[in-house]
């Protein structure tokens, strides 16, 4: 059974930081590629970052310069670190696990909540 289990949300200020985890389980983590959502209220989910099991990068447009994602596998966990954020980054943010099997699938996360304030 795959499980995504993010943590790391939380309420900051905006120019603050946050790091966000998400561990994964029932994966090959190493052959999976890894990305990072978010979805605003009355707003689409849209892709904030993605690092492929070659570990390739890349990063939304509004998030680039300020978010790194990066993954550890031998804690089979991928992180984003977010600085200076700003409050247009709040959002519930969803860890996404993309793998090959026949065809494939994506898994996600639960969620968690960013705010910024201003």
């Amino acid at each position: 059974q795959v499980q995504l289990v993010e943590s790391g949300g939380g309420l900051v200020q905006a120019g603050g930081s946050l790091r966000l985890s998400c561990a994964a389980s029932g994966i090959i983590f190493g052959r999976a590629a890894m990305a990072w959502y978010r979805q605003a209220p009355g707003k689409q989910r849209e892709l904030v970052a993605r690092i492929s099991s070659g570990n390739t990068t890349n990063y939304a447009d509004s998030v680039k310069g300020r978010f790194t994602i990066f993954r550890d596998t031998v804690k089979n966990t991928v992180y984003l670190q977010m600085n200076t954020l700003k409050p247009d980054d709040t959002a519930v943010y969803y860890c996404n696990a993309e793998v090959y099997r026949s065809t494939w699938i994506n898994y996600w996360g639960q969620g968690t909540q960013v705010t910024v304030s201003s």
